[in-house]
């Protein structure tokens, strides 16, 4: 089977977590909530910081949670936010999306969120959450699609941010427009029974418009994606400047407005 390919480009910086760690089941995974019961047996694919998966976790009670990610980092601090809240049916491991190393039939549901915009082949990664999902069950995945973005006022150097981002992204192995693809990769998984929706957030108010700019503009100079733009070739160090610049400037502005559409799919296996 493929092997993991793509890089994560925004990887994990402080900048990264932070919103990360803002995400929850229900503003993020709202499309999912209704198929879940308590007793059953997740598993959450991408877990990040674990703030959606001791979410759901909750939610099965006192069924079971497995949580994966690519590194052992970030599943200890997924770890200490269900040690804090004192949850104790979850567990960790690493994992590559792309050979899960579970039998067949494991799971009654199967999550992945904002992961298969970051992965070599999304297809595959599908099929094989598909073969570790009971029949019957539901796998459940949900992407951003960045061409889609919009905001207000226009802001000229935000033009080049979006662009520079998804030139990135792609160098890496990913497709950044992934929401808008989740359909046509689940049904070349082999799902039959799929039920797509969409969602958004949205950052208008003082605070989210604050919180979403200033840590884009921190991404934007120092995380692992910054480092990514620039030795790829993509941007100098002086642009990314420029960029951050443009997103401080917008997000002052009390009249800012910025939308991130999202695609879903469930998909009965």
């Amino acid at each position: 089977m493929p092997k993991e390919t793509a890089v994560y480009t925004h990887g994990h910086h402080e900048s990264v977590l932070r919103s990360h760690r803002w995400r929850t089941a229900a503003n993020s995974a709202g499309y999912l909530i209704g198929e879940l019961r308590p007793g059953m047996n997740v598993l959450d694919v991408g877990c990040g910081p674990g703030t959606i998966t001791a979410d759901l976790a909750a939610l099965v009670a006192p069924g079971r949670m497995t949580a994966v990610d690519t590194t052992r980092e970030i599943l200890d601090q997924a770890a200490a936010v269900a040690a804090e809240r004192g949850m104790e049916n979850l567990e960790f491991a690493t994992a590559d999306v792309h050979a899960l190393d579970f039998p067949d039939d494991t799971f009654d549901v199967v999550h992945a969120h904002q992961v298969l915009q970051h992965v070599g082949d999304p297809v595959q990664a599908l099929r094989e959450m598909r073969r570790v999902c009971r029949p019957g069950g539901v796998v459940a995945a949900r992407d951003s699609d960045y061409a889609a973005m919009t905001w207000f006022p226009e802001v000229p150097v935000m033009d080049d941010w979006l662009g520079l981002y998804r030139r990135v992204a792609r160098a890496n192995g990913g497709e950044p427009d992934a929401g808008r693809r989740l359909l046509s990769w689940a049904r070349q998984a082999g799902f039959t029974d799929i039920t797509p929706t969409a969602a958004a957030w949205c950052f208008g108010t003082p605070e989210s418009r604050d919180w979403w700019s200033g840590l884009w503009a921190d991404r934007t100079v120092g995380s692992v994606y910054a480092e990514l733009a620039v030795d790829g070739g993509h941007a100098s160090a002086e642009q990314l400047t420029a960029i951050a610049e443009a997103w401080r400037s917008w997000g002052a502005r009390d009249d800012g407005w910025f939308m991130v559409p999202h695609g879903e799919v469930l998909c009965r296996a």
